[in-house]
């Protein structure tokens, strides 16, 4: 006798609590393999594609194409054959990280709406109606933002049937709810006499006004980076300092390497080597602060961030031993994670992890910016576009490339001399390169 089994929105790494569905690669009635993959959420970090640890025919599924789910909450159910010989459902095991198969989950009760005469209610506008008791069991209702808005009214959701799919309460069932129940509230309490005060107070007051305009959820990636930006600016103690710098000896050098024949090096590739040597003459900037140890950590590796900017909002991929590599390596890797930046399909690994970034937002075509440091790392190097200037080079007004370079750095972890320094050479490598292979 075939078993139905319950698969839940899996543990997916790096601290994720919530993923938004994004596409269903899988229909009810589908056959499904096991692992196969069954739906597409995106995280705060990265697209990510689940598998489905049972094998079976697909009876039903739960969120439409752009819910937010928690972590832990119901994805699909599966009908499996029968159990194998040692007991346990047919399953592949740890699918993704903190999510077992090895034993059953439980199965859910479901509460089927019904109308008026007791039938099923399909069509129609949602409606969810208040039962005498309170049910017993998993409560069916995905979306926290429901759960929120019935536990701030005082509204318990075991009283409701859910107008959704096999049971689901929505948003609507609440709102509705909560309406019938405020309706009946204003029928049954006698109406009061206002005071001359109130009402004076009401007439000199008025009501507040909603604000107008197009209201875009802050959520996925815009909504991480809203939450990582304003904890950096909590929580960091930044400063800015900046300088411009003749890039014309830097550009040359460039021109020669790629017309050496080989790979072509990028320009953020060479800023990313200068930027690793000045680490290595800095290494106070390459850390992050313990507060609760009241301790600045110095890290023994470079781990680059840079900045990407994607049809999905800005993402800072990270570049793992970035000092370890060379200029064709890093030129490989910068393509390989901005390919994969701009496809969606950047692991939370590869978002995660970063000990310095570097920002280049000179390609938007701006001279400067005030950098907001990547929390938890101590700085940020910013580059500008670099454009033809009048210059004094070798005590003449001559046309050069220059650059403004900006550093945002922690002030927990060093003073001014420090953060001075290290944006001071590395003007001095983008002017003469000459001054990096003399380090190295």
């Amino acid at each position: 006798m075939a078993q139905v089994l319950e698969f839940k929105l899996p543990d997916l790494g790096e601290g994720l609590t919530e993923a938004e569905i994004v596409r269903w690669l899988v229909q009810v009635g589908d056959v499904v393999a096991i692992d196969q993959p069954v739906v597409e959420v995106e995280t705060a970090k990265a697209m990510v594609e689940v598998p489905c640890p049972y094998g079976g025919v697909v009876t039903a599924r739960f969120g439409e194409e752009g819910a937010e789910l928690p972590v832990g909450a119901p994805l699909l159910t599966v009908a499996v054959g029968p159990r194998l010989s040692d007991g346990e459902p047919e399953g592949s095991g740890n699918v993704l990280v903190g999510y077992g198969t090895g034993a059953p989950p439980a199965r859910r009760r479901r509460v089927r709406p019904t109308g008026p005469t007791g039938s099923p209610k399909r069509n129609g506008a949602p409606t969810a109606t208040l039962t005498e008791g309170v049910a017993d069991g998993p409560v069916p209702v995905i979306s926290p933002l429901v759960r929120r808005l019935a536990r701030v009214n005082g509204l318990d959701l075991r009283q409701l049937t859910g107008s959704g799919p096999d049971g689901l309460i929505l948003r609507a069932d609440v709102e509705h709810a909560l309406s019938a129940t405020a309706a009946r509230a204003s029928l049954s309490a006698p109406a009061p006499t206002p005071s001359p005060v109130a009402v004076a107070e009401t007439a000199a007051s008025p009501a507040p006004v909603a604000l107008a305009g197009t209201r875009v959820p802050l959520k996925g990636i815009r909504g991480a980076v809203a939450d990582k930006l304003s904890r950096s600016r909590h929580e960091i103690p930044d400063a800015t300092c900046w300088v411009d710098a003749d890039a014309t000896e830097l550009m040359r050098a460039r021109t020669a390497m790629n017309a050496a024949g080989g790979p072509k090096i990028s320009l953020l590739a060479l800023l990313a080597r200068i930027s690793t040597a000045a680490l290595a003459r800095f290494p106070e900037l390459n850390s992050t602060v313990d507060m609760a140890a009241r301790e600045v950590v110095q890290f023994d590796h470079v781990h680059l961030g840079f900045a990407a900017q994607t049809g999905r909002g800005l993402v800072v991929p990270v570049v793992k031993d970035a000092h370890a590599r060379d200029a064709e390596s890093l030129t490989a890797e910068f393509a390989r994670l901005t390919e994969a930046a701009r496809a969606g399909s950047l692991t939370p690994g590869e978002l995660t992890g970063g000990t310095f970034t570097l920002n280049n937002y000179g390609v938007f075509g701006v001279d400067g910016s005030t950098p907001i440091i990547n929390h938890p790392e101590a700085a940020m190097l910013g580059v500008g576009r670099i454009v033809p200037k009048p210059w004094v080079h070798e005590g003449e007004l001559a046309v050069r490339q220059v650059v403004q370079l900006s550093l945002t750095f922690d002030h927990r972890v060093c003073d001014g001399g420090t953060a001075g320094g290290f944006l001071r050479y590395v003007a001095d490598c983008v002017e003469q390169p000459a001054v990096l292979l003399r380090t190295l």
